[in-house]
Formats: C-alpha cells, structure tokens, sequence
C-alpha cells in the first residue's frame, strides 16, 4: 500500500514515498521466552541479552550482557528487532526497541521481530525511537499499575513507514554516527567532570565550605541562620587556613573540632559540627572524599558558664505580672505580659498587628516576624510549623482590645521607633523580677515558663508543640526534657498509690 507523505527529513537523491506497512509485516514476530535470573552468570560461552525491566532505562541502548552455559530458550540473531514485555518503569519504556548487533545470542523477556530481507533492523528502531505519534498511541495500549505490559498484537499490528532498503540503510548509519558522536561527547564531559573533580580534591576545606554556603544556604535560610553558617566558616579560615579536602581525615576532624572546642560550650560546639557535617556529607557524594571523617567524632567543650534560670513557676510568673505597668499606650511591659500569656517568640511578639487578634473567637494569628536584628520590616516565620493561631484567654482578650482599638491594623503594635531591640525588654523584665522579688529570667524564659506551666498542668506534648509553633514534637520534648521527666516521675507515685489501694 503506497502513501505519499514523506518525512520532514529526507537525502536528496531519495524521491520515492515510503510505503506503509505494519509490524507484523516486516518480518516474524515471536516470544523471546523466560530465563529466571539465579541461571544467569558473568561467565559462559553462550551470549545471552535480557531487555524488559531490567535495561529499559537506558533508553534503548543493550547496555549489558550475561551468559548461560546451554541454550534452552530462543535464539536471535542480527538484525533482529527487540521489544520488551514488561517495566516496572513506564510505558514508555516498552515502546523502545533495540536491535540486536550481534551475530548471536539467546534472549528473555522481549517480543521479537526478525525482519525480512529486505528490512534493516536498525531503521526500524531509529523510526519507533523517533515517533512520537506512535509512541504515544502504543503507550495507551499498555496495562498494569507497578508492572506495565504490552502485548504481542498491539506491536504486531501498529503501522510503520518503510523506504527502501538502501535509504533505510543510510539513515540508520547517519543515526549510529550520530549516537557515536553523542557517547563520544559522553565520555569527553565524564573526563572533564573527572579533571575537575581530581583539581578540587586539591582545594582548601575552608573554599569547599564557603562555596558550598553559598549554593546550598543563601537564599534558602533565614538571614539570622545564615550568619551562623557564615561564623563556621570565619572559624574554619583560622583554626585550618591550609588543609586541603583531600587531606581531611578523621584525626584532622577530630583535632579540628578539639581546638574549636577550647573556646566554645559542647552546644555550641555541636551546632559547629553539624554545620560541617552537612557540606562534608556532599562532599562524599560528589566524590571529593573517599571516606566520612566526621563518623564516631568526640564533641567536646569548656565547662559551661553558671546561666540564669529558664523559666518560673506559676507562683512567680504570677508575682512578676502583678508588678507590670500596664498603662493605656503600647510598651514593653505589655510586650511581657503577650509573651507570658501566649508563649509566643520575641521576634514574633513585636511583629503582631491589630489586625492578627481575632477577639470575637478569641484568638491570636502568628504568620510573620520582626527583622529587628537588621534593618526592621516584617519577614517570614521560622518555619512553616511557626504559623498558626493561638487561642487567647478573655483577659488577654479584654486588656488588648482596649489597648489596640484606635491603632493603625496593619502596623506593629510595639514598634515605635525606627529600631527595637532585644535588650531592651530584657533590661525592663529584669527590672521587673526584682521588683517582684523572683528570679530574674529573659524575655526568652516567658516562652519557657509558658510552655512549662502547661506541662505541669496537665497540657499534652503535642498540644504545647503546636502552640509553640515547634517543627516537631521532638524539639519540645527536648528542650522540656526535664519538666517531662519530673511528671513522669509524679505518674508514677500515682500509679503507685492508686495500685496499692486496690487490695
């Protein structure tokens, strides 16, 4: 049957249409049977090409080849045209067919199509490859969910275009030439990728890290992280000016990490390890180092500084907000009493409008924070856990809507000035403690003392991390670790107790 469309791409000396066929057509079409994969080996004199799921990712190309001592399934010889049954890929996969180059072999898991004499196999892949319409149309054929199958007549019967045999001929070398320019292009920018990857072994550690901050963490953490990141490095540039990745072993680790340690508490010590860590582990990946120096690393640090207390207790909290001076503008005593009564964080205590306060449902919405540490404005939380509303009680509802009602809605409720600092309320909330005669903690110990009076009162772990704003259950049950171990402790006297009287 003859047709006269043509194709796009053409040799000039070629005018004669293409004649449409099918592929069942085009030659014999048979099963390439069933091998299980425990009779396979390395080893053998029998050639044996296994497509189906386990080389179709590869596009087409037989990348591998395994042998058996004996044939006992089909044989297929050159020329022959290879479809696999099955993926666990996609079904595109089963739609790209491989000619087999060589003079013999034994095969499994295919459909195969031994063309006819007049038929160059090659062509006939270069075509399905290329097809889009066709692919696609045989890509709806295909079933199944976690295995895709294609069956042996919807090959059999699709349509393909057909030259002659020496125009087939032709273009199947211009396209074989092409895939040995391509491969050729392959290994040329896997040696170059080699080269530059031997030169950067030779880099300085502190240059490695620096360019790994710069690609993996600007833009993608706050700014306040990000400075952190940036003091690793400026210690990194002054304990190892001069090791090279290449030198960086566990002993050079571990005496990186003692030297770092000798002016730093073990926290912040570990926090240094972990930043490094993190660009050490990429650096393992891209090949840089052979193996991980920081595995089984001793985190070390200076006996820790006497620290105020964290938090307060109900008694004391009580004390200390009876000595606020709630007056009818705005300041950094009502600062203290929001935070103590909502557990909130600093930066998003200052950042809070009018309009975040719901008083009808008696809530509070936390969804933005205060730069305060650079150039003021609001930025984004600290992370997505950090948004979310806080139900509010009605004292807090009744004292705020007063305070609030003739200010701007949009606009910070305590930035009055061009710039606010965290010193300064921690200064009034010092103030503030010794007047009620407790313990003088930081505006940062509100948020502790809110979340341990909770704790005490009943309130579940999970319930505190949501309000909180905590990524994870985790990070509470960490910082809190200690009010846990206490309830737990009081549990189970009343286990005790309530077990005892049973008899």
């Amino acid at each position: 049957m003859e047709n006269e469309m043509k194709p796009e791409i053409r040799f000039k000396e070629f005018t004669n249409a293409w004649e449409q066929r099918t592929y069942g057509d085009i030659g014999q079409c048979f099963s390439g049977g069933n091998l299980s994969y425990d009779s396979l080996s390395s080893e053998g004199k029998n050639k044996c090409v296994l497509y189906g799921e386990l080389y179709t990712t590869y596009d087409c190309i037989i990348k591998d080849v395994v042998y058996r001592t004996d044939f006992v399934g089909n044989t297929i010889y050159k020329n022959d045209i290879l479809f696999p049954q099955s993926t666990t890929v996609d079904a595109d996969s089963l739609i790209s067919p491989a000619c087999l180059n060589d003079e013999r072999a034994e095969t499994s898991g295919v459909f195969v199509i031994r063309p006819k004499e007049n038929i160059d196999g090659n062509f006939v892949c270069y075509y399905s490859k290329g097809n889009s319409k066709q692919r696609a149309k045989l890509a709806k054929k295909a079933q199944g969910l976690t295995i895709v199958h294609l069956y042996y007549q919807s090959i059999k019967d699709e349509e393909i275009f057909i030259p002659s045999h020496i125009e087939q001929e032709k273009i199947s070398k211009l396209f074989a030439s092409l895939d040995s320019l391509i491969a050729l292009h392959q290994r040329k920018q896997k040696g170059e990728k080699m080269f530059k990857k031997n030169n950067r072994k030779k880099e300085l550690f502190w240059e490695y890290y620096e360019d790994w901050v710069k690609v993996y963490k600007e833009g993608a953490v706050r700014n306040v992280t990000l400075r952190k990141y940036h003091l690793t490095l400026s210690w990194l540039k002054r304990i190892i000016p001069d090791l090279r990745i290449k030198d960086l072993t566990r002993v050079e680790y571990q005496e990186l990490i003692n030297r770092f340690a000798e002016c730093h508490e073990k926290q912040t010590t570990m926090d240094f390890h972990h930043h490094l860590n993190a660009a050490i582990e990429d650096a393992i990946d891209e090949g840089l180092i052979e193996k991980n120096p920081t595995r089984k690393a001793i985190i070390k640090g200076k006996t820790p500084r006497p620290k105020k207390p964290k938090y307060l207790n109900q008694y004391e909290l009580h004390s200390l907000l009876g000595k606020l001076e709630l007056k009818d503008k705005p300041s950094m005593d009502w600062l203290v009493l929001l935070i103590a009564k909502t557990g909130i964080r600093f930066s998003e205590a200052i950042a809070v409008t009018p309009a975040d306060f719901d008083f009808v449902h008696q809530t509070l919405t936390i969804n933005k924070t205060w730069d305060y540490k650079e150039n003021g404005g609001f930025q984004p939380t600290k992370n997505k856990s950090s948004i979310r509303k806080i139900q509010i009680d009605w004292m807090v509802v009744s004292q705020f809507s007063n305070l609030v009602k003739d200010l701007h809605p949009e606009k910070p409720i305590f930035v009055t000035k061009e710039k606010i600092y965290n010193s300064t309320a921690n200064d009034l909330l010092e103030k503030r403690c010794k007047q009620a005669g407790v313990p003088v903690i930081s505006i940062h110990g509100l948020r502790h003392t809110h979340a341990s009076i909770l704790l005490f009162a009943g309130v579940s772990v999970a319930s505190v991390a949501k309000r909180l704003g905590h990524s994870t259950m985790t990070t509470t049950e960490k910082v809190y670790l200690h009010i846990i171990q206490e309830l737990e402790n009081k549990d189970i006297d009343l286990v005790m107790r309530s077990l005892s009287g049973l008899i």
